[in-house]
C-alpha cells in the first residue's frame, strides 16, 4: 500500500537543504569542471624552432603556474600542465589537440608554433568549447580572416614584424627587395605582408624564392637574392633556417665589404641572433615583441627563466609566460574555467606583467601591445653574454598591428 504524502513539519530546514542543493549546482556549472585546470603547451620540441619554443616554452609556463599561485592552485582547484611535440606537422599538432580536448579534458591549449599547426588547432579548439592561446605562430590571418571566438594571438604576427623592419629600412631610403621565403603558412604570410608595406613606401619587390623548411644548404637561393640587385634581401623564415641563412649569407660576402646589398631577417629570435654571433648579425635591425634586457622587470623574469633553461628568453617563451598569467587570473576573476567566461574576462582585463605592459586583447583576439625595433650590436658594443640589442624604437601598438578598419575577422563589428 502507498505511503500517504507527508507534510514536511521544518520548511526552512527543507529550504535550507535546498539552497545547499542549488549552490551545489551552481559551483559545478560556474566553478571548475573535472575539478583540475589543465593547460597543454604544444611546441616544437625537435624542428627548427625548438630553441625558441620548445622546452623553454614548458618553462615558461612553469613560471606562470608559480607566480599565480604557490599552491599551483586557482580557484581551490589544481591547475596540471601537459605537454607535446607537434613536429611542425599539421596532422599531428590536429590529432594530439582532439585527444587533449575529448580524452584529457584540457582547458586551454597555448605555444602553437608554426602558422600551419596553429590555424588547425584554433579550429578545433573552437568546434570544442575550449581556448587556444597562441604565441609561437606568427601568421596574421590567425586574428584576421581566420579569427574565431576562441583564440588569442598573444604576441608578434607577420603584419607587425613586417611594418616595424620595412618602415625602418624605407626610412634609410632602401626601396627594393628581394625574399627568401620558407615554404609554409608563415613564411608566405610574412613575404606578403613585408611586400605591402615595401609597396605602400614607394618600394618594390624585385622577386621572391621559396625554400623547403628545414633546408640546410641556403647558397642556390641565396645566389639568387645576389643577382637580383635588390637593395634588401628579406628573410621571410624562422628558427634554424634563419641562422643557417645568415651564416651562410656572410660566407657569401652579403652585406659586407664593397657589396651594400642590406641582409636583413624579418623574424629573428635572441638564440638565432646569439647563435650567429656579433660578427655575423652586427647592424641588423629586428622587430620584436621582448627584450630581456629592456628594463627591471623584463631582467628579473628574464634572470630566473635563465635559472632554469640556461639561456635568455626568446619573445615566444616569454609570450607563454604572460598568456598562461593572465588565463589564470581571468579564470579566478570569472570564477570559472568556462571558456567564453574565461575569454570573456581576459578581452575587458588589461595584460599587465613581466612581459607585456599595458596590453589589449580586441575583439578579433588579437593582443596589441608596444613593439621594439631593435638593431644588433657590433662586437665591441656588447659588454657580457647576450648582450646583444640596442633599442631602437619603441613601436605604440596602435601602429604595429593591422588596423581593425582593415580587418577581414568576422567578429569585428563596422
Amino acid at each position: 500500500m502507498a505511503r500517504p504524502f507527508r507534510l514536511i513539519r521544518h520548511p526552512a530546514r527543507a529550504l535550507l537543504g535546498g539552497l545547499v542543493l542549488l549552490a551545489a549546482g551552481w559551483a559545478q556549472s560556474a566553478g571548475i569542471s573535472d575539478n583540475v585546470v589543465k593547460i597543454g603547451v604544444l611546441t616544437d620540441m625537435s624542428g627548427v624552432s625548438a630553441d625558441n619554443s620548445g622546452r623553454g616554452s614548458v618553462a615558461a609556463a612553469e613560471l606562470a603556474i608559480e607566480d599565480f599561485a604557490k599552491d599551483k592552485k586557482v580557484l581551490g582547484m589544481p591547475i596540471e600542465l601537459i605537454s607535446a611535440d607537434h613536429q611542425g606537422k599539421t596532422d599531428i599538432g590536429a590529432n594530439l589537440a582532439r585527444e587533449w580536448f575529448d580524452t584529457r579534458q584540457v582547458d586551454m591549449i597555448t605555444d602553437l608554433t608554426f602558422s600551419n599547426v596553429a590555424l588547425a588547432v584554433q579550429k578545433i579548439a573552437d568546434d570544442k568549447g575550449r581556448l587556444a592561446l597562441v604565441t609561437g605562430a606568427g601568421s596574421a590571418a590567425i586574428t584576421n580572416e581566420q579569427c574565431n571566438k576562441s583564440t588569442v594571438h598573444w604576441m608578434y604576427d607577420t603584419y607587425a614584424l613586417a611594418t616595424g623592419t620595412a618602415r625602418a629600412l624605407g626610412a634609410q631610403g632602401l626601396k627594393s627587395w628581394f625574399f627568401i621565403t620558407a615554404d609554409y603558412a608563415f613564411g608566405h604570410a610574412l613575404e606578403k605582408d613585408a611586400r605591402a608595406i615595401v609597396e605602400a613606401q614607394g618600394g618594390q619587390a624585385l622577386g621572391s624564392v621559396k625554400h623547403p623548411v628545414g633546408t640546410s644548404d641556403m647558397s642556390s637561393y641565396l645566389l639568387q637574392a645576389q643577382n637580383s640587385k635588390a637593395q634588401v634581401i628579406g628573410l621571410a623564415n624562422s628558427g634554424a633556417d634563419t641562422l643557417n641563412t645568415v651564416k651562410q649569407a656572410r660566407e657569401f660576402g652579403l652585406g659586407v665589404g664593397a657589396n651594400k646589398q642590406v641582409f636583413t631577417p624579418l623574424l629573428a629570435l635572441i638564440t638565432e641572433v646569439n647563435g650567429m654571433g656579433l660578427q655575423n648579425a652586427q647592424g641588423m635591425f629586428i622587430t620584436t615583441g621582448f627584450y630581456w634586457d629592456q628594463d627591471e622587470q623584463t631582467r628579473a623574469f628574464s634572470r630566473r627563466y635563465f635559472e632554469r633553461m640556461k639561456k635568455m628568453p626568446t619573445m615566444m617563451q616569454a609570450a607563454v609566460y604572460s598568456a598562461v598569467l593572465h588565463y589564470l587570473k581571468a579564470i579566478k576573476a570569472a570564477g570559472s574555467d568556462d571558456a567564453q567566461a574565461v575569454m570573456a574576462r581576459m578581452k575587458a582585463t588589461e595584460v599587465n606583467d613581466a612581459v607585456v605592459r599595458k596590453g589589449r586583447i580586441r575583439d578579433d583576439g588579437r593582443l596589441v601591445h608596444d613593439m621594439l625595433l631593435v638593431q644588433v650590436k657590433t662586437p665591441a658594443e656588447s659588454t657580457k653574454a647576450w648582450d646583444l640589442y640596442k633599442i631602437r624604437q619603441v613601436i605604440p601598438g596602435d601602429q604595429a598591428f593591422l588596423p581593425l578598419a582593415q580587418s577581414r575577422c568576422p567578429l569585428v563589428k563596422k
